[in-house]
């Protein structure tokens, strides 16, 4: 009983089979003559629009409205074809079947849209006007770059559609004969497919569950073994691919995960599907929790949406730039992204923190101003004083001595600026290493201190050095810690006054080495202290340029110092001197 309702069920199945394949053929057959005539139609149509337009382009011109409606009428009863003028603005200004004054704005008509966008355009829709079905084919018409208006011819559907009612007549007369075979034809075919069908059927359920272990043995060599042979090869190419797709997307994950730019990326409803750690520390967001949630509440950030949008809207690559609350400045580059059918599917942007670029800029723009003033200063005084030379031929010696001694200060400015420019770029540059080594920085820093004392003593002011009797050794390069001591003592000596004093101290602490310049001089108000240090920057610009200063020691000592991974500090208070304090690491 069993066996006979078993075979009843296949009788069943082939007898579906056969009406579902002439079903599916007649709608294959069906949907190629009318996809065929739907072509031919849409071709003859181009044909006649493009005809059309010639026409329309002189109208658009200078042309006559009522005689233009005329000659539409007879050409459109000439080809029999309905043929339409619409204005650019989709006022229709001639219609070979309907009065134009009566008929509607054809602006926002599909097929004026795609031909205004893409060039073409092509509809199919009911017409109010007709009451048929009709197929309108619409063309631009341009003069020049501009366009005047369109032109649009259409035909009735009627014919394909009786040509598909007799298709379908005839495959249902086949599907007919087709289901009386199946019925003698099942019987045999049921009692060798039942076996290898219920064993490929549990392999393909196993695979399905994500089990790629089972295999199917038919225990034949006809096609259902050939078959059960196939399913276990894709059963095993299956388990390979998969492996293999897990670990690309691992891969990119991980990638996407080390990445030091942000990245976001939103589905065409603009929800995120993926953000990784960097774009959740710049926008402040959670990325596991920003899943699926619109772009829009992940973010406050307008330009973060807008840039999407218009990457979404436009289908093409936006870039863009935002400052953030704490001053970050964001830069931000979008990118449609497309399925594999070439559909527009999301978007994805790209965020790059570039405010250590855009300070840079800054600073470089500013070393530039400042380095122009600060040679402007010397070069028109030495240009100024070489001028009153030549123009006073009966300049006294007196003064002609005291204009050539201005010439000499001022053209030593010009060369020690240009020397701690050139130290300052040296110092800066990546290509500028030390080559440090252990070394005793005792010798160069009392190198510095002789070569100060004889101006300490020119302006009655007190040298004292204080160095320990052990080497202090440090990983350095002696010149560099000489140029620095120089710097500080130049700066300590210039701005004490007569009767003052200056103390160098040299010691140690835990694993540092610490060189300290004191003086009893002007000293430095609170708020310059944290600038000092800057390029080109003076506590009192006057008296400083007045003793010759750059403004580009202390900057000089800076670079020292971090280049030997050490620090400096500065303690001072107006009017009772500064103590500078430079810190290196001692050698292991």
């Amino acid at each position: 009983m069993f066996r006979r309702r078993f075979l009843w069920k296949i009788y069943a199945g082939s007898a579906v089979l056969i009406v579902l394949t002439a079903l599916v053929v007649g709608a294959l057959v069906s949907r190629r003559i009318e996809r065929d005539s739907m072509q031919e139609i849409e071709r003859s149509l181009h044909d006649k629009a493009a005809l059309l337009e010639e026409i329309a382009r002189g109208f658009f011109e200078s042309g006559d409205g009522a005689a233009f409606q005329e000659r539409v009428r007879t050409i459109g009863a000439q080809i029999n074809t309905r043929l339409t003028v619409i204005r650019a603005d989709g006022v229709v200004v001639a219609d070979s079947e309907e009065d134009p004054a009566r008929m509607d704005n054809h602006a926002d008509r599909e097929e004026v849209l795609d031909a205004r966008l893409e060039g073409s355009g092509r509809s199919i829709r009911y017409s109010d006007t007709l009451h048929i079905r009709m197929m309108y084919v619409a063309l631009p018409v341009r003069t020049g770059a501009s366009l005047q208006g369109f032109v649009r011819a259409a035909l009735p559907l009627t014919a394909v559609e009786e040509r598909l009612k007799r298709v379908r007549l005839v495959v249902a007369l086949g599907a007919l004969i087709g289901v009386a075979g199946a019925l003698v034809l099942g019987f045999l075919i049921a009692r060798r497919v039942t076996g290898p069908l219920t064993s490929m059927t549990r392999v393909a359920d196993a695979i399905a569950d994500g089990d790629y272990t089972q295999r199917s043995y038919a225990g034949t060599r006809d096609e259902l073994g050939r078959l059960a042979a196939a399913l276990n090869r894709m059963a095993d190419q299956l388990h390979e691919r998969m492996e293999r797709i897990t670990a690309d997307r691992n891969e990119v994950l991980a990638i996407l995960a080390s990445m030091v730019e942000g990245v976001i990326a939103v589905d065409h409803d603009e929800r995120v599907v993926h953000m990784n750690a960097a774009a959740g520390e710049i926008l402040g967001a959670a990325p596991d929790a920003s899943i699926g949630k619109p772009i829009w509440e992940v973010t406050r950030l307008p330009v973060v949406t807008e840039t999407i949008g218009k990457a979404l809207e436009t289908a093409a690559g936006v870039t863009a730039e935002a400052t953030l609350a704490d001053d970050r400045v964001v830069e931000m580059q979008a990118a449609p992204l497309r399925d594999a059918g070439g559909r527009l599917s999301g978007a994805v942007v790209v965020l790059h923190d570039v405010t250590r670029l855009r300070r840079l800029e800054t600073v470089r723009r500013d070393f530039v101003a400042n380095v122009s003033h600060e040679l402007k200063t010397p070069l028109t005084a030495i240009r100024g004083l070489v001028e009153t030379l030549l123009d006073d031929e009966a300049m006294g010696t007196a003064t002609r001595r005291r204009f050539l001694t201005k010439l000499r200060d001022q053209s030593a400015r010009l060369s020690a600026l240009t020397a701690d420019l050139l130290a300052l770029s040296q110092l800066e540059s990546r290509d500028e290493a030390f080559e440090l080594k252990a070394d005793d920085v005792r010798p160069p820093v009392e190198e510095a201190v002789r070569q100060f004392a004889a101006l300490s003593e020119q302006k009655e002011v007190t040298l004292a050095a204080t160095l320990p009797d052990s080497p202090v050794v440090v990983l350095c390069e002696p010149d560099a810690v000489r140029r620095l001591a120089e710097n500080l003592l130049d700066n300590a000596v210039k701005y004490t006054p007569a009767g003052g004093r200056v103390e160098v101290r040299l010691t140690t602490q835990d694993d540092e080495a610490v060189l300290e310049v004191a003086d009893t001089g002007i000293g430095i108000e609170p708020r310059d202290q944290a600038r000092i240090f800057e390029r080109f920057y003076r506590v009192d610009t006057a008296r400083s340029r007045e003793l010759g200063g750059t403004g580009l020691g202390l900057s000089i000592v800076k670079h020292i110092v971090q280049a030997h991974g050490g620090t400096v500090s500065v303690e001072s208070a107006p009017g009772r001197g500064s103590t500078f304090r430079v810190r290196l690491p001692l050698a292991p």
